[in-house]
């Protein structure tokens, strides 16, 4: 007869999910509950964050969260932030309780896609993180092979409110201004042409984030780089000008 040894896969689930814990963005405070090798039942109403990683082992890694979290990033300050990036770094965290690896970009999926095909790869661990005994989240993994546990690495203190979204990549863009032009002058652009643009010499450079204007500045000249000062922080209701 085979004797499968659990205990350190355990382990091992416990340490991913601190880790990840540390990390995630959370409306409330959770704990970490105990890990099982099959689907927690009482799942919340949300989506699963999946990633694979590779390198001192091969397997998965999942963190399914809240619609509370869903709706939170959708209605963002700042315009709609993608899901994916705002969980990768508690899947990063997770994932390097396993050794040295390389975490794949995350993809969001529905919560039973994702841990469905998760547990269909091996023998996963899966450990819920609980709000007053009730399921708010789950970190899962799956290893092959499970490495054997090491010590614990230190995780940063645990964040509140939009600092749990600092690690989120946005694109930043400056904008000198605008013009409309036809298919025709677009194609008679040469070398040496001028292009005017619809803002005066000296008025103040649009800062936009993912596409929506966050504050306006003057450029400046930083060690031979272009810069921009900022002088005006515009509230997310304000209407463009």
């Amino acid at each position: 007869m085979t004797t499968i040894t659990v205990a350190p896969r355990v382990g091992l689930a416990l340490d991913a999910a601190e880790a990840a814990l540390a990390l995630l963005p959370a409306g409330g405070s959770l704990e970490v509950g105990t890990p099982v090798a099959t689907v927690p039942a009482g799942l919340p109403e949300g989506q699963a964050v999946c990633a694979r990683f590779s390198g001192a082992t091969q397997g998965e890694v999942a963190v399914v969260v809240g619609q509370d979290l869903v709706d939170a990033l959708k209605q963002s300050p700042l315009g709609e932030l993608d899901l994916a990036k705002a969980v990768q770094p508690a899947l990063e965290a997770a994932a390097r309780v396993m050794g040295p690896v390389v975490l794949d970009p995350a993809q969001a999926v529905e919560t039973q896609v994702g841990l469905g095909a998760l547990a269909n790869r091996g023998e996963a661990m899966f450990v819920p993180l609980l709000e007053d005994g009730v399921v708010r989240a789950v970190v899962a993994l799956v290893a092959n092979p499970w490495p054997a546990p090491q010590a614990a690495a230190s995780t940063p203190a645990r964040k509140g409110g939009l600092e749990m979204l600092h690690g989120v990549e946005m694109s930043v863009t400056a904008e000198l201004g605008r013009t409309r032009m036809t298919i025709r002058e677009l194609l008679s652009l040469s070398p040496g042409a001028v292009v005017e643009l619809d803002r005066a010499a000296g008025s103040p450079v649009d800062l936009l984030v993912n596409g929506r204007l966050i504050a306006r500045g003057e450029v400046v000249v930083i060690d031979e780089n272009f810069g921009i000062r900022i002088t005006e922080i515009v509230p997310p209701t304000a209407e463009r000008s």
